[in-house]
């Protein structure tokens, strides 16, 4: 499979160089030149396959010819030492729970999956370390520190905004130490991805050490996100439910509502999608106007979500070919400010006893308030409302159990080094590594 990038501007690069490389030379990311239909038969017959034997044929249609079948089964099959249920929320209304990984939040999948394809590209390579840049508005950095934590050939260094993450989020990537170094960056999430982008386009960063991203711009993250997706459609049909199947993302950076996106393309029938934000709302704009306007990030109680100009617009964009028109047909928004996500927790507490996090909260507003007759919705929960316990505690006036994984982080002492958000002191820093 052969990728270009968004701005094309940049040479046509194989697989193993738009995963190492993260970003294409012309600052673009890296989209796959053509995405594979799946068999009307696997869709005939998905219910009656196991998550992983899913994910394996959906992985196959996308790394399949760059990568063998018994390692990239076997990546498949470690990435999915979970599973990510289907649970009934209340009538018509179905929360896919991402949160059962070993960091509870959505991006184990891409992480874990990321982990073992750039090993399997770092082996091949036998020789040079391969620095991973990451940065994080909360579970990014969680998830990608456990998914390359003691993996040989690889540094993973987590950027993230001081004071603008949870302390159990932050516990997940700060207290791991070998081959992972958390930077305090004094500034807001949007300075970090900055940073990162900055750092790929330095000529002379780039001779001095092998960079790559983790982030959702990395085809290697944001393309497996689509196995759960598959699955979710899959244990709906089990149920008799997926003849209309309305999902939500609640979407930040845009990387988890593309990979959706790119399940359509390959032919899974969700009827359409509902793109939630929080008061960050660049993109619900977007559809209103036809005008993408990135804005500076507002601080929000679903922090995973604070980004003002969401990477993976582009990938949106050049799926559908700029027409403001195809995507406004299949993708519809809502955007939503603290108190009402706040107001959205607590009526589904005391409604339903159902436990959401701010960032799922979002995802089950936009299906109450946008659902039509006939139609069923499924929201996904991208995180144990546990990583976010003091809010939730304080909304719900709960006191949550901390899952025991959780619990571990919390124990541990935390290792940062702090940083400012000007580049040269980043790059400083990395050439003297």
């Amino acid at each position: 499979m052969k990728y270009y990038s968004t701005n094309k501007k940049a040479p046509i690069a194989d697989l193993h160089k738009a995963v190492v490389k993260g970003l294409a030379e012309d600052r673009g990311l890296y989209m796959p030149e053509i995405i594979k239909k799946l068999p009307k038969e696997f869709f005939d017959n998905i219910e009656k396959f196991s998550f992983q034997e899913i994910a394996y044929q959906v992985a196959d249609a996308f790394f399949g010819e760059d990568v063998d079948a018994d390692s990239l089964k076997k990546i498949v099959y470690d990435t999915l030492a979970f599973d990510c249920p289907v649970v009934e929320v209340e009538p018509n209304i179905y929360s896919l729970e991402l949160f059962h990984g070993p960091t509870l939040a959505f991006k184990d999948v891409g992480a874990r999956f990321m982990a073992r394809l750039l090993q399997y590209f770092v082996r091949q390579e036998g020789k040079e370390e391969v620095n991973v840049l990451v940065a994080t508005s909360g579970d990014t950095g969680s998830a990608v520190a456990n998914g390359f934590l003691g993996v040989e050939g690889i540094h993973v260094y987590v950027l993230y905004p001081k004071g603008k993450v949870s302390k159990i989020q932050e516990s997940q990537f700060t207290t791991l130490g070998q081959n992972i170094t958390a930077l305090e960056v004094d500034g807001v999430f949007d300075d970090c991805q900055a940073l990162v982008k900055s750092a790929f386009m330095d000529e002379e960063l780039n001779k001095h050490m092998k960079l790559t991203s983790a982030n959702s711009i990395n085809v290697a993250r944001f393309l497996p996100q689509a196995f759960y997706y598959f699955n979710a459609y899959a244990r709906m049909k089990e149920k008799g439910l997926a003849d209309k199947l309305v999902i939500c993302v609640p979407s930040g950076n845009f990387g988890n509502i593309t990979a959706g996106l790119f399940g359509h393309e390959m032919g899974l029938p969700i009827h359409r999608f509902i793109a939630a934000n929080n008061a960050n709302d660049i993109f619900y704009n977007y559809l209103q106007t036809g005008e993408y306007k990135p804005q500076p990030s507002k601080a929000t109680i679903a922090n995973a979500m604070d980004v003002g100009d969401p990477s993976n617009f582009a990938r949106i964009y050049d799926l559908y070919k700029g027409n403001h028109d195809a995507i406004t047909a299949y993708i519809s928004g809502a955007t939503y400010k603290d108190d009402q996500i706040a107001e959205t927790m607590k009526q589904c507490y005391n409604d339903t006893k159902y436990v959401l996090d701010p960032h799922g909260a979002c995802g089950y507003r936009a299906l109450k308030e946008q659902l039509k007759p006939g139609e069923v919705g499924v929201f996904l929960e991208t995180a144990h409302p546990a990583k976010f316990k003091e809010k939730v505690d304080s909304i719900l006036g709960s006191d949550i159990e901390i899952p025991a994984r959780l619990a571990e982080f919390m124990k541990g002492k935390k290792q940062s080094i702090e940083m400012t958000k000007d580049f040269a002191s980043f790059k400083n820093y990395l050439m003297n590594e």
